[in-house]
């Protein structure tokens, strides 16, 4: 009588990464997966590199999944997401293509969920060019400092060596029993299309009653975030227009406020938050005479 595995469906979202995308799948094509049955779900927004003739070429068994470009990464995973839940997994991981994976990182994932019911796993993220530290865990949040806070002293030796509880959890790697996801529903696309979809995600869940784990020997080494100029280095009109028409900028203030207002533990701490950055703003234009030109443009 064959082994009844479980099955775990890994969705990646993707855009005009080619190199980036087929680097990743190579790392997962040498991942252990005993006891389960993976399959892979790419969801390709529109490239036109050719990341989908690539990874049809080299992965035949990966689902390729089309979107027009404007999925983005919110409606990319839901996209793959919908697609795994017809396969009827176990789990559901949403993933980042610019990322290698230790070979047991799934296996460690699994096993840490089952051995603690109604949790969601994350990897523990490193990044390349700085093997040993780790990148975007164990955030916290603290109102008096503007929100959620990543620690940036972490490091693989100095982290718990058995899976640890976080307040939440970015989704460069997550692990959800599929109950989970049939709980929470879909990542929320129309508000947060560009990013911070899957933290606000995180948090639905966590109020929902499901505990957020990471499991420091499931290991995936990520590709070192770009950070846009800081404002003071930009013109008035462009730093405006940042802050208050370019929704699609990190540094906009709409977004912030929305990514506080989703994410936050309460209303009142989001809104304090939210407060506390705009002063923190507000120094910054006056350390660096922002303030003072927006006043003379203005006269």
């Amino acid at each position: 009588m064959s082994e009844v595995k479980e099955k775990a469906a890994l969705v990646i979202p993707v855009y005009n990464r080619r190199q980036t995308t087929l680097r990743a799948l190579r790392s997962l094509s040498r991942i252990c997966s005993e006891g389960l049955e993976v399959k892979i779900f790419i969801v390709d927004d529109g490239s036109t590199d050719g990341t989908s003739e690539a990874i049809a070429r080299e992965f035949p068994d990966v689902v390729l999944l089309s979107g027009d470009g404007t999925l983005h990464y919110a409606g990319g995973t839901n996209l793959g997401i919908t697609a795994a839940l017809e396969w009827s997994p176990d789990y559901i991981v949403t993933m980042n293509d610019d990322a290698v994976f230790h070979k047991s990182f799934l296996v460690r994932l699994v096993e840490t969920a089952k051995k603690n019911p109604r949790s969601v796993v994350g990897s523990l993220l490193l990044l390349w060019d700085e093997p040993h530290k780790v990148f975007q865990v164990g955030q916290y949040w603290r109102t008096l400092s503007g929100g959620w806070i990543i620690p940036d002293e972490l490091t693989a030796f100095n982290v718990p060596q058995q899976p640890f509880d976080v307040e939440c959890i970015v989704g460069n790697c997550v692990l959800f029993p599929v109950d989970a996801v049939r709980e929470a529903g879909m990542f929320d696309a129309q508000r947060f299309p560009y990013g911070w979809g899957d933290a606000q995600y995180l948090m639905r869940l966590r109020r929902l009653g499901w505990r957020l784990l990471i499991d420091p020997k499931s290991r995936v080494w990520c590709e070192p975030n770009t950070y846009p100029p800081p404002l003071h280095t930009l013109g008035t009109a462009n730093a405006l227009k940042i802050l208050f028409f370019n929704e699609r900028h990190p540094l906009n203030l709409k977004r912030q406020f929305v990514a506080r207002w989703f994410s936050a533990p309460s209303k009142p701490a989001a809104v304090a938050a939210f407060f506390i950055y705009l002063l923190q703003i507000a120094h910054k234009g006056i350390k660096y005479g922002i303030l003072s030109r927006i006043i003379r443009t203005n006269e």
